[in-house]
């Protein structure tokens, strides 16, 4: 048994019990930050205490600005001035030895901090110097610590090994020339590589899909155990470190209100707010009926409520509540809770999984018979930004964007695409609605050729291409990126009247503003059509740039990633607002995202189908319940294995791929191109190609492009199964 599993079995009674020097390696105490701004004192972190204990995985989990990030920069002394921080941090070397990291010089914190306590941010591009290789980074961190180079160089390549990558291709490489997966198992490398007691993760995968996500997990269970490391994971994403876990600390309004075992905390929740968080979070397994948002809105730092900070969204409240502030007290060993009334709270906000076997409703959605837009074998190809020697020496490399794909979206019709980073969903996307051109294939909105319209080359055209681009809008991943920040609402959402409905006066102008924004929930609406994007919240954007988008009256709106950047506590919200505005508009979605579990609340709630992408290629398409719960392409498998489910018990595991990392675009595998990766490839699937068939399920809307789906007379049957590459699942999931 291994140090961490030992550590891990230990329960809290002999914790309590032993010496604080060999179970204890961080001891946070009355930690509080603030920080002094115009309107008043920010409390960004308050009175937080608890223990981390060596050998452990802990979760901090909380919605944005709940002060998980502020935890961790205390946890290190890192907070940036002018913020203060006041109490006391502990740390256990073990050896004996405790070391108050407040009182250290700040010489000594820069050795603490790579030696002992070590940290990968989220963004791990802003992490490397863009002028420096791979090697570079390794090397400076080993010099600055008086470490030896070979001896340190040799252990980078056995960590860059463990975490599935080419040792020599990375360290050779420019940051840039790296995956966004490839960059983050770098600097996981690059963290560890002067072998830390305690690693610190601040929303690490927050950027990567979640195949990607999922894999780097498993691959950091390995590492932890190998290497007898302590672990703070920081994530909004409580599903995703469900599995991998020793204990959860959910976080709420810049302070802990229940900390305990991990499995205990989602099985057996006993605040409000975790309860509450658990039944907001979009997941394949819950009926869609049962996911519910959390009302209201988390305080402000500046402002909070007196008493329990959640008070004012939560069902149990009472005046206890609103006038004395909840301490952390026990519920069992090792399991604490801040609330006056969780023996309540079971029956108040029972969770779907209380609630026994719930009957599956098939939903029906209201599309209409002829497609709005309509995609017949569409090609988009780019060329690869190269060199100034490669571009005048060389040719240009050609990345297949999207290769040969056929797709329809009708009225009220509600498609959502899923797939990793790199697949073409986006490009696919901006193509349908006339964002991009193809390069090859046609693109038709009803029924007429949108860039021969464009071209000038339809004769009797029904419709101009400014009309076309009108009705065919798009709302952005990033909204505040989308948003003039120098306008105020009000101005923003003027703009696309101003130019289509020349004929309205000022004054219904902005009672057409003012009725929109009240609409989607953003009261008092004069409030908000005052304000400037800065001044809204991630979700507040989003709702100014769906209103936008609705300000043209389209018939098809691409939402690109449009939930990925909001809290899962947000994301059902959101959706929910964008399917009573479907209603009410009579629009149609196409919707992107990397979330199995998205695209199967959005679509499903609206009878629309969800459709897989691969390098380029749709490889499976149907109705959101049966795509989910009848997946026949082993890449449709995969994503929903990759997909967290909040049940604590289940294990990360190794991934059922043949490789992490997806195939170069520029350079696709012939055949089928999933053969490199796919658990169940046989010879057949190098040399041809499928294509989308009607599933076994006999639902004629259900197209899988997989051989197994082809009847047993065709060679791949007879075909050898092609041989296991390193990352080989020890067992396959097609039969689950």
């Amino acid at each position: 048994m291994s140090r961490n599993q030992m550590a891990s079995n230990m329960n809290s009674a002999e914790r309590n019990n032993s010496d604080p020097n060999e179970d204890v390696v961080l001891e946070i105490s009355d930690a509080s930050v603030t920080f002094d701004m115009e309107r008043g004192d920010s409390r960004v972190l308050d009175d937080v205490s608890i223990d981390i204990y060596r050998y452990d995985i802990l979760g901090v989990v909380g919605e944005s600005g709940s002060g998980k990030s502020m935890f961790a920069s205390a946890m290190l002394d890192a907070v940036v001035k002018p913020g203060e921080l006041n109490g006391e941090i502990t740390y256990y070397p073990g050896n004996g030895e405790q070391i108050d990291l407040l009182s250290l010089s700040n010489q000594e914190l820069r050795r603490l901090r790579w030696e002992e306590i070590s940290m990968v941010f989220q963004g791990a591009m802003s992490s490397f110097n863009p002028t420096m290789d791979v090697r570079g980074h390794f090397k400076e961190t080993l010099e600055a610590h008086n470490y030896d180079i070979d001896e340190g160089m040799d252990f980078a390549h056995d960590l860059l090994s463990e975490l599935y990558l080419d040792p020599e291709r990375v360290l050779d490489s420019y940051p840039h020339e790296l995956s966004g997966g490839m960059k983050q198992r770098a600097l996981i490398a690059l963290s560890l590589v002067l072998k830390p007691n305690v690693l610190v993760m601040d929303e690490p995968t927050a950027a990567l899909d979640l195949l990607m996500q999922r894999s780097i997990l498993s691959l950091l269970q390995n590492i932890q155990d190998r290497f007898d490391l302590t672990v703070v994971f920081i994530t909004h994403d409580l599903p995703l470190v469900a599995g991998l876990c020793d204990r959860l600390g959910v976080m709420y309004a810049f302070e802990f209100v229940e900390v305990g075992p991990a499995n205990r905390i989602v099985s057996q929740p006993t605040h409000p707010y975790t309860r509450s968080l658990l039944k907001a979070v979009p997941n394949l397994d819950a009926p869609l009926s049962k996911m519910r948002p959390i009302k209201g809105s988390s305080p402000d730092p500046v402002n909070q409520p007196t008493g329990c900070s959640y008070h004012p969204r939560c069902p149990l409240a009472t005046e206890e509540c609103t006038a004395s502030d909840p301490s952390l007290e026990d519920v069992t060993a090792g399991h604490q809770t801040a609330c006056f009334h969780w023996e309540k709270s079971e029956e108040a906000i029972p969770l779907s999984q209380d609630r026994g076997e719930q009957e599956v409703v098939e939903i029906q959605g209201n599309q209409s018979v002829d497609p709005v837009v309509s995609m017949k074998d569409l090609e988009v190809h780019f060329e690869k930004e190269a060199g100034i020697l490669e571009g005048l020496f060389g040719n240009p490399d050609v990345v297949h964007a999207v290769d040969g794909v056929d797709l329809d979206i009708y009225e009220n019709d509600v498609v959502a695409l899923v797939g990793e980073s790199g697949c073409g969903k986006t490009t696919l996307g901006k193509t349908a609605i006339a964002a991009q051109r193809p390069t090859n294939g046609n693109v038709e909105y009803r029924g007429q050729d949108i860039w021969e319209t464009k071209d000038g080359t339809v004769e009797n055209s029904d419709t101009s291409f400014s009309d076309i681009r009108r009705s065919l809008q798009i709302i952005h991943q990033d909204p505040g990126s989308s948003l003039n920040p120098y306008r105020k609402v009000m101005k923003i959402l003027e703009v696309p009247m101003k130019r289509w409905k020349p004929d309205l006066d000022p004054g219904d102008r902005r009672d057409r503003v003012l009725s929109m924004l009240e609409y989607v929930g953003m009261t008092p609406p004069e409030d908000y059509a005052d304000r400037y994007p800065h001044q809204l919240s991630g979700g507040e954007k989003q709702r100014v740039a769906l209103v936008r988008a609705l300000m043209m009256e389209p018939d098809v709106i691409l939402a690109d990633e449009a939930v990925s950047a909001l809290d899962v506590s947000l994301r059902v919200e959101m959706m929910d607002l964008m399917l009573a505005l479907q209603e009410q508009f009579d629009t149609s979605f196409l919707f992107i995202s990397h979330d199995l579990a998205n695209a199967r609340y959005f679509a499903g709630n609206a009878g629309g189908r969800i459709g897989v992408m691969y390098l380029g290629e749709i490889v499976e398409i149907g109705p959101a319940e049966q795509v989910i719960n009848n997946p026949q392409h082993p890449y449709t498998k995969v994503l929903k294995w990759s997909t967290a489910d909040v049940e604590a018990k289940s294990e990360t595991g190794e991934p059922p791929i043949r490789g992490i990392d997806i195939p170069d675009p520029v350079n696709p595998p012939i055949g089928c191109r999933f053969h490199t990766r796919c658990p169940e490839a046989r010879e057949a699937c190098r040399n041809q190609k499928p294509t989308l068939e009607h599933s076994d399920g006999g639902d004629d809307e259900h197209h899988t492009a997989c051989f197994r789906e082809y009847p047993e007379y065709h060679p791949y049957w007879d075909s050898e199964t092609l041989e296991a590459s390193q990352e080989a699942p020890s067992e396959s999931i097609l039969d689950d």
